[in-house]
């Protein structure tokens, strides 16, 4: 199935849909969500035509980007409108449609960042003196959400790892929490009792300074848009994309593991580690294949999302299994 997505300035009366395959296609997706279908069933009726909100204006165009193809996935991007409409950002409400039509409550500056815990230079820091002393690169990552659907999206930010060095984490650093801003009249989902808020997320020490972790601040050559996380979030391309947290506010270096909103809310569900592993599945479904957005057919989950080869050697050893 073909989807064209144009401006309307370039749209002629033969790119329209017609009415009655519209009202066909919305019929489709209402009945099989009461049929009881999740995200990655829908996705078969095309990526970005889900019935999804529209995504908001264009962001500011980034300067002095560097292109970094290190780590980069050789695969055609997934189209901006399907990126920036099709979403999980629970603070917006539940629906994939729901932060597109909500987040432009959000205010993304000025922004603040609190770096604490077992750390030598903690503070309260502006995003800009945060993220601007080093430069941002541009990397196509593959991103596999546990809900067995997946994009190719091609980021910008800074390697975590820069960021952690000039912090200066103590010897009793083992991990990162991560904590997501806590404001019910920017973020209206949050009024409603979906998880404990604010939202929280961890990483190990490790895991945070290796080289694929980016702290993201745009897409697409563009600032975030306020429904993928601005205006700074997490981005792990081997980790499920609940480990992706949104709209940071707080960074706390830490001793002990953190509980992370998830396995807090369902640990039978959703481990700390959250890697992507087509023999773990979800209780519920099973994680062995996946829908690119976008795509018809379903395709192969490959281990730890196509970065075995990168991250593998962080847990050598460890049951995945039970460590999930």
């Amino acid at each position: 199935m073909l989807f064209k997505f144009l401006k309307s300035s370039d749209a002629t009366s033969a790119d329209i849909t017609p009415e009655k395959i519209y009202h066909g296609r919305r019929a489709f997706i209402e009945g099989s969500a009461r049929l009881g279908l999740g995200a990655a069933a829908l996705a078969t009726v095309g990526g970005a035509a889900l019935g999804v909100s529209p995504a908001a204006a264009r962001g500011r165009k980034l300067d002095n980007i560097l292109r970094d193809n290190a780590y980069a996935a050789d695969e055609r991007p997934t189209p901006y409108r399907a990126v920036t409409s099709y979403n999980n950002f629970y603070e917006f409400g539940t629906g994939k449609g729901d932060p597109a039509e909500n987040a432009h409550r959000l205010r993304p500056r000025p922004w603040t960042v609190r770096i604490d815990g077992h750390v030598e230079k903690p503070g309260d820091y502006a995003l800009d003196d945060l993220i601007k002393p080093h430069r941002l690169r541009e990397r196509i990552y593959r991103m596999r959400c546990v809900e067995a659907w997946s994009m190719v999206i091609p980021w910008v930010g800074v390697p975590l790892a820069e960021i952690i060095a000039r912090l200066g984490p103590t010897s009793r650093a083992k991990y990162i929490r991560f904590e997501t801003l806590l404001d019910e009249d920017q973020m209206p989902g949050q009024r409603r009792r979906v998880i404990n808020w604010p939202y929280v997320e961890g990483l190990r020490l490790d895991e945070a300074t290796h080289p694929l972790t980016l702290l993201a601040v745009g897409l697409y050559g563009e600032e975030l848009p306020n429904q993928n996380g601005a205006p700074i979030r997490l981005v792990t391309p081997w980790k499920y994309g609940f480990k992706g947290i949104k709209s940071i506010v707080r960074i706390s270096f830490v001793e002990r593991m953190p509980l992370n909103s998830w396995r807090q809310l369902a640990a039978h569900e959703y481990g700390f580690y959250a890697n992507v592993n087509p023999a773990v599945d979800h209780p519920r479904w099973s994680q062995a294949n996946e829908r690119r957005i976008g795509e018809f057919r379903r395709r192969k989950t490959l281990m730890f999302n196509g970065y075995g080869e990168e991250v593998a050697d962080l847990y050598r050893g460890m049951n995945l299994k039970k460590y999930f």
